[in-house]
């Protein structure tokens, strides 16, 4: 479960105060994937940061009682200098996994082929989210976290593979994905919610929360 009660959260752009959450609260148990309908500029990315940890919050409290993972394009954990191999085995051992399983699986997963034993340093941006995406789900985590769902490749044959691992991972975890397009949520979310103005508003399915979202958004 993960839980945000009262929670506020707001930053100072140097003209005005910019309002993420004001005063928030709500809940996603396991087994009920949820999608965040939000608008660029709102904060969806400090949103996913506070479920993750890496963000705190001005007011009230953020509860964890499960394993959540880091958000999908973060790469704090990544270190530059070093190869992929290099990088899955560290990140294996600080979860307490097995390395050859993870490096298997993220060579397996990424198709770098040569590069996989290169400087992740001198990754494209391609290759380096493909690599972020498959480090997230060679872990195991209770719940996924993915800002703007999957990354954003031209590899049709990984965007694919990661979906297809991703559906399956669902079958045991739960993902919350933060978009500001529909058609992002629809593959992966039970419930649904939209974040905008510091509001954030809870439906029990896509379609309620798509009448908002593009009320709202037309308005």
């Amino acid at each position: 479960m993960l839980e945000f009660d009262n929670v506020s959260k707001s930053f100072w752009t140097g003209q005005q105060r910019k309002v993420i959450l004001d005063n928030v609260s709500f809940r996603v148990d396991l087994g009920n994937s949820l999608g965040i309908l939000a608008p660029n500029g709102t904060g969806k990315t400090t949103l996913i940061n506070m479920m993750a940890g890496l963000e705190k919050p001005d007011e009230g409290e953020i509860r964890r009682r499960c394993r959540i993972s880091f958000p999908l394009g973060f790469m704090g954990g990544v270190i530059g200098k070093l190869s992929a191999k290099e990088n899955a085995r560290y990140i294996a051992k600080l979860y307490g996994l097995d390395p050859d399983y993870i490096e298997a699986f993220t060579r397996w997963l990424c198709e770098l082929k040569e590069y996989y034993d290169f400087p992740v340093a001198t990754y494209s941006a391609g290759m380096r989210a493909r690599f972020s995406f498959a480090l997230l789900l060679a872990l195991d985590f209770d719940i996924y976290l993915i800002d703007e769902g999957m990354p954003q490749s031209t590899d049709a044959q990984f965007n694919r593979k990661a979906g297809d691992v991703l559906r399956d991972r669902l079958t045991n975890s739960t993902v919350i994905i933060v978009s500001h397009q529909a058609e992002t949520l629809e593959k992966f979310c039970q419930s649904a919610a939209v974040l905008r103005d510091g509001q954030f508003h809870m439906f029990e399915t896509l379609e309620e929360a798509k009448r908002l979202y593009d009320y709202q958004t037309q308005g």
